[in-house]
């Protein structure tokens, strides 16, 4: 069985992206891109065996240059769950549109090692009121942003958590680390 890890950035308020990223102008993003803490979290992506992303995670990459189909991080398997996207799947990137919760279900009791959850409030939430979610780690910025994308989208959940580790850094970024006590 592999273990699911929701790591991902977040503003103080909670959004794991700004009205910016939403509208595609990564220029105007208050989210720190670069920094000190930037190396460790690149180091940490190795540790992965799986990505998976909802559909507008997955098209950020876009904005980057990335075309429909291929891999935002490469060495890593991708799932991207989305009923709108439309391309072949194929070794590196996987297109879902089945159901995430059985889809993810079975792909926990099949497969080993790290699954990392990079992206996507609602799929985050969702997973999350499933209980199908192992760990978070938040590279929580320093920054308030107002709106945007919530840590776990639409869904008003109440989990305990339990601390596992915390990593300031000198960009004001805070790397924390959970594990979820579910009841």
């Amino acid at each position: 069985m592999c273990e699911l890890i929701y790591h991902v950035a977040v503003s103080l308020d909670h959004f794991i992206a700004d009205q910016a990223l939403i509208d595609g102008d990564i220029e105007r993003s208050l989210f720190l891109f670069d920094g000190d803490h930037v190396p460790e979290f690149l180091e940490d992506i190795k540790g992965y065996d799986a990505v998976l992303m909802g559909r507008k995670t997955y098209e950020f990459g876009f904005l980057l240059g990335a075309k429909p189909g291929e891999p935002g991080y490469k060495g890593i398997k991708h799932y991207i769950f989305s009923k709108s996207l439309q391309f072949d799947s194929n070794e590196e990137v996987e297109l879902i549109k089945e159901d995430a919760v059985s889809f993810i279900q079975k792909l926990k009791q099949q497969e080993k090692g790290r699954i990392w959850l990079c992206g996507g409030g609602e799929l985050a939430g969702t997973l999350l009121k499933h209980q199908l979610l192992d760990r978070l780690i938040l590279k929580v910025n320093p920054i308030l942003v107002g709106k945007g994308t919530p840590l776990f989208g639409s869904e008003e959940l109440r989990v305990n958590l339990k601390l596992l580790d915390v990593k300031p850094y000198a960009s004001g970024v805070i790397r924390s680390e959970y594990t979820f006590m579910y009841s």
